[in-house]
């Protein structure tokens, strides 16, 4: 707020870079903690290794109370947080009402870069995977690896 007064409310994006490359960083933090949380990948791979016939269907029934579970808190949290972020920016935006147009283009590039973000670190691990298969040692492929993770 001190420097958009500062700059007499011009934007600059220099100066408000870091604020736009830490929500980034920090949403990208709980996309992946989401991603851990609420993904069923692990659980359905369970089910696929299981064995024992009787093991199976004991297992099949706690995994299927358990995504039923897991979706269930992920909407009614998803749904609690939008409301808690929409009442906010709402508030924000009525006090603030020289810094909605800040807001808004401080929320296109951080949409933006979280667009290319993807893009960006999807592709680069296949790029790296193509000449990792030509030569023989195997430090490209794990650099695409460590990529991959992140």
């Amino acid at each position: 707020m001190h420097e958009i007064y500062k700059d007499k409310g011009t934007y600059n994006f220099f100066c408000l870079l870091p604020q736009i490359i830490y929500s980034v960083l920090i949403s990208s933090i709980i996309d992946i903690i989401i991603k851990n949380s609420v993904l069923s990948q692990r659980n359905i791979l369970e089910i696929k290794h299981e064995k024992n016939e009787y093991n199976l269907k004991h297992k099949i029934i706690i995994v299927i109370k358990c995504l039923i579970i897991k979706f269930v808190c992920f909407y009614i949290i998803t749904f609690l947080l939008l409301i808690l972020f929409w009442y906010y920016i709402s508030c924000f935006s009525i006090v603030y009402k020289n810094t909605q147009k800040h807001l808004f283009i401080n929320s296109l590039i951080g949409l933006l870069i979280s667009f290319i973000y993807p893009f960006i670190f999807c592709l680069l691990p296949g790029i790296l995977r193509i000449p990792s298969l030509k030569w023989p040692g195997k430090f490209l492929y794990k650099i695409s690896m460590i990529i991959q993770i992140l």
